[in-house]
């Protein structure tokens, strides 16, 4: 077996939810994710689908679980209910479905403390616009309780005494973000710290009580702060600040918050008593580079009435598993996830700062590869985030570990857009600012030879809107990159918004510009438009029923590269989405990627996969 190979089948678990004496788990030891079940060190799987479960929450009361998951990536994601006292369950077929509109986008929002209500964001109305469903389970009645417009997101699901339903939504502006609470009998909707005058994220509540609640939010500041507000009242008081962005999570019973800093990719993690805000004492992590994971793709950490808090956690040389916390305690793991590599043989990441052409400071870790002393600077291969509103953090990465065993320097910067420093920085690319974040990868270029790399022999790898800047760092400085492997990315901006999934457009031209404002630049800005510049090979992933970036972004891209006799390679996967979600794939992929940067750039240090 290949480093490769055993990089990528570490299996990855996460912590979905509990019902105080069990958790809901999401794993991928089938090659897909999964659900299984935890209780008192036993972990039982629930399910073995072809496809992918996303999440999962228990309904209360009941030894049942609400699942979402989609078919072939396709993220026309639907809703069942799982009884959890079956046998394995195989075949979707044999649950109750709860959604009935295939053509349509289903997000599991909350399921009530009672047990008996299923919010359902869903656009089977317009195909554009979400609206909140609530869903009775022992009579199947929906009643909508929204129809708001926007691409709205599940926030925190209902409030402890199921009066009110968290669901985020969409601002005017990039990467602003309005927190909603919705009564659930008379439709009454509150919007959490109003910002109308600036563009901020304001994120899910977390409950104290019945009239208080705590929300990160960078509202007139430019980190996060944890802010309490009285749903009555509308009071806002920052009650935690730090130098870098904080969320926090609070327990069903309301009296301990688990606060995390997130400090340059890495978590510090605080527990304090929810009312006061006395701390419990310091709280340790596995690793001194550990990340604890959630976004709004992931669940956030759990935080039970016991004072302890379930969290999701990686490091550099440490995969996904789910670990329970306690203050002045040394960490528990819960899950174990192994890599088949020896850790000490992992490398982990050094810290640098590098200034682009407007003096704008742009953070990065280099993974140095272990070559032998004498081998020379070693080749480098630069991976790029997707987002653009996203972070490259300390997070255990198979493709970083596979590279660097291979040989190669990884450089995996922050460029300006980057979430994790603040809302100035990741406003530094919007719409008509786009290629400033192409000019720092110059920047970044320009410091390799300092570090002691190879800058003649540099690659760019990325996916998503790193696939994008894969592509216009090639386009854009051909002088500079000599190959890319570009998964999912964006070839041409103006047919990028033009064919994107309906619901996802406004919201994708708040970031990259306006088709009807802004074409003559998001055409100015396409590698497509460019593509006679590209001279290094390209190799090419995507997946063909991908609704984010459509396959034709690929498709025209490689035709055109062909016709100017660009050597390009493109694998193309028929059930797969945005990006690559089943193992058999990753394997597959990844490794005719490193291999194709092998016949490129030709690393001559030891120990190759």
């Amino acid at each position: 077996m290949t480093v490769l190979t055993a990089l990528l089948r570490a299996r990855s678990t996460v912590a979905l939810d509990s019902d105080g004496e069990r958790l809901l788990l999401r794993t991928d030891a089938t090659g897909v994710d999964q659900l299984a079940e935890w209780r008192s060190g036993v972990q039982r799987p629930l399910t073995a689908f072809d496809d992918r479960v996303l999440t999962a929450r228990y309904r209360p009361g009941h030894r049942q679980v609400v699942l979402e998951g989609d078919v072939g990536g396709d993220e026309r994601t639907r809703l069942w209910l799982l009884d959890l006292d079956t046998p394995l369950v195989q075949d979707r077929s044999r649950l109750r479905a709860l959604s009935h509109h295939p053509d349509a986008v289903h997000h599991l929002a909350g399921v009530s403390p009672d047990g008996r209500t299923v919010a359902v964001l869903s656009n089977r109305r317009d195909r554009i616009s979400f609206d909140v469903w609530l869903l009775d389970l022992d009579t199947g009645k929906e009643q909508l309780l929204y129809d708001g417009g926007g691409w709205c997101r599940p926030g925190s699901g209902f409030s402890p005494d199921g009066r009110w339903l968290s669901v985020l939504r969409p601002g005017p502006r990039a990467m602003d973000t309005d927190s909603l609470l919705l009564d659930v009998v008379t439709g009454e909707q509150q919007v959490l710290l109003a910002h109308p005058q600036e563009a901020a994220v304001v994120g899910s509540p977390a409950w104290v009580d019945a009239t208080t609640l705590l929300v990160s939010s960078n509202v007139g500041r430019d980190r996060s702060a944890l802010v309490r507000v009285g749903v009555a009242t509308h009071e806002a008081t920052a009650v935690l600040e730090r130098e870098w962005d904080v969320d926090g999570w609070t327990s069903p019973d309301g009296t301990t918050l688990l606060a995390v800093s997130n400090v340059d990719g890495a978590s510090h993690c605080e527990l304090f008593d929810a009312a006061t805000l006395a701390s419990r004492g310091p709280v340790a992590l596995p690793d001194p580079d550990a990340v604890i994971a959630w976004s709004h793709l992931l669940p956030h950490p759990l935080v039970l009435d016991d004072g302890a808090a379930v969290v999701t956690c990686s490091s550099p040389t440490m995969p996904s598993d789910v670990w329970r916390l306690l203050p002045d305690t040394a960490p528990h793991r819960l899950t174990e996830s192994r890599t088949g590599v020896d850790p000490a043989a992992l490398r982990r990441p050094e810290r640098a700062v590098v200034r682009s052409f407007d003096g704008v400071s742009v953070p990065l870790f280099l993974y140095r590869p272990g070559t032998p002393p004498g081998a020379g600077p070693p080749p480098v291969v630069v991976v790029l985030h997707g987002g653009p509103e996203g972070q490259s953090d300390r997070s255990f990465s198979p493709v970083v570990q596979a590279l660097a065993a291979r040989g190669y320097a990884v450089v995996v910067p922050n460029v300006r857009g980057s979430t994790g420093y603040g809302k100035h920085y990741y406003g530094l690319d919007d719409t008509t600012r786009r290629l400033d974040s192409v000019r720092d990868l110059a920047a970044v270029h320009g410091w390799l030879e300092e570090a002691g790399l190879d800058p003649a022999r540099a690659a760019l790898w990325g996916v998503s809107y790193g696939g994008y800047l894969v592509l216009a760092g090639c386009a854009f400085q051909p002088d500079v990159w000599v190959a890319g492997v570009d998964i999912a990315g964006i070839s041409d901006l103006v047919t990028f918004l033009e064919r994107t999934a309906d619901y996802r457009r406004a919201h994708r031209e708040r970031e990259y510009g306006s088709l009807d404002t802004d074409r003559e630049f998001l055409a100015s800005a396409s590698p497509l438009r460019r593509v006679e510049q590209i001279r290094a090979p390209l190799f090419v992933v995507h997946g063909a029923n991908d609704p984010r970036v459509p396959l034709n972004e690929a498709e025209q891209l490689v035709a055109a590269l062909r016709m100017g006799d660009v050597a390009c390679e493109l694998l193309v996967y028929g059930d797969e989405g945005h990006g690559l979600a089943k193992l058999v794939n990753r394997l597959d992929a990844y490794s005719r990627a490193i291999a194709f940067l092998d016949r490129v750039l030709a690393p001559e240090a030891e120990g190759r996969a």
